[in-house]
């Protein structure tokens, strides 16, 4: 078996696609894209191809190895994406060739089914408690919220009460059956970050979410060490070597995202890190239905696996939504807050293909938001 074709599509809302397809027939997709940089992951795509066509698509771990290796300059977001989505693509086809599911050839399910939970939005604490009810009413039991929207550098007496405030909203919501995770999504720095993981600590959120950026991740501990709340991080950390500081720095959760961190080869190895620290692992997913699908097969077979981000209806979905592209929506379904097994062969979930390569031709050019502070310098989003 020989690859003869790899194709990326950039569709909307924010995702690419990639195609990978062999001399037999046998074809598997994948999901390779920087939110915000999706021609520059299409353009490592086809770099990397020249790697790829004429090889045997069986041999994931030495095309792996090739694709991160061979060249001087290594690693990075955009490299690591282009790499995910073709080795999400590839386990699919072998798969695929052997009719059975990925997470067998992982080593087995270790599981039955999968928690999942979804995100909300919105700044009023009204706003956000009422989306809260929904995500509960719609059948999940685990939620995660911004702790805030822009901060101060600093920030004042009452964007700190403001943080506490909509979080307490949240809980008097949901209750104590359901669980809050609170991203911080590196806002703020260290020493604030200190205060606010105290403050929401009677709130027990089921985890704190990149509390600082991933630049500052060498005073990760200091953050740590003034918590009682489990630290979350890592959907900006793209390999083992990136994990395991904040691993040492005593991290609860690790975050790393399908379609960043070098895709399912890569995420089961830093899965296993995580285990030696005694650390769970939620991958980070706001992305499309292969992301998703390919977060599930590693959850299905990996022991210290925690709980699972999906993005069904999340705001950023505008224009096209997680099933559009889909022929069956029934695996990634899910019923109180758990999506089932299942043994459908490679990753599990059929693509409409006609529907792909229409919504390529429109394509997108979707940009994170760019955010100011009130003096006009650059604030985090």
């Amino acid at each position: 078996m020989k690859i003869t074709r790899v194709e990326t599509f950039a569709i909307a809302p924010r995702w690419v696609f990639c195609r990978v397809e062999t001399d037999d027939g046998l074809v598997g997709w994948g999901e390779p894209v920087v939110e915000g940089r999706a021609a520059t992951v299409q353009a490592a795509v086809e770099e990397l191809t020249d790697l790829l066509i004429g090889q045997d698509p069986r041999r994931i771990e030495d095309l792996w190895q090739i694709m991160t290796k061979a060249t001087f300059y290594r690693g990075g977001p955009v490299l690591s994406s282009a790499v995910a989505g073709i080795d999400q693509a590839l386990w699919d086809i072998l798969g695929r060739s052997l009719g059975v599911p990925v997470h067998q050839l992982l080593g087995g399910a270790v599981r039955d089914r999968v928690r999942v939970y979804g995100w909300i939005g919105g700044d009023d604490p009204q706003a956000v408690a009422d989306a809260a009810r929904e995500q509960i009413e719609n059948g999940l039991t685990a939620l995660k919220m911004n702790a805030s929207g822009r901060m101060s550098p600093m920030p004042t007496v009452r964007e700190m009460d403001e943080v506490v405030h909509r979080v307490a909203s949240v809980r008097e919501a949901v209750g104590d059956d359901n669980d809050i995770a609170i991203d911080f999504h590196g806002r703020v720095g260290v020493a604030t970050a200190r205060q606010l993981v105290q403050q929401v600590a009677p709130l027990r959120p089921f985890f704190v979410e990149e509390a600082v950026l991933p630049e500052h991740t060498h005073r990760l501990g200091e953050v740590v060490a003034a918590s009682t709340v489990p630290l979350a991080c890592g959907e900006r950390l793209y390999s083992r070597a990136e994990f395991l500081p904040v691993l040492q720095a005593g991290v609860a959760v690790v975050q790393p995202d399908l379609s960043h961190a070098g895709g399912i080869s890569e995420v089961r190895r830093i899965a296993s890190l995580a285990e030696t620290f005694g650390a769970s692992l939620a991958p980070h997913c706001p992305l499309g239905p292969l992301s998703l699908a390919a977060s599930l097969q590693v959850a299905f077979a990996t022991p210290n696996f925690l709980i699972q981000e999906q993005s069904i209806g999340i705001h950023y979905n505008v224009g096209a939504d997680m099933f559009d592209y889909l022929l069956d929506t029934a695996p990634l379904q899910f019923t109180n807050g758990l999506i089932e097994r299942w043994d459908t062969p490679g990753l599990g979930v059929s693509i409409d293909e006609t529907a792909v390569r229409a919504a390529a031709e429109q394509g997108h050019r979707w940009r994170s938001p760019v955010w100011r502070h009130d003096d006009g310098s650059f604030a985090e989003w």
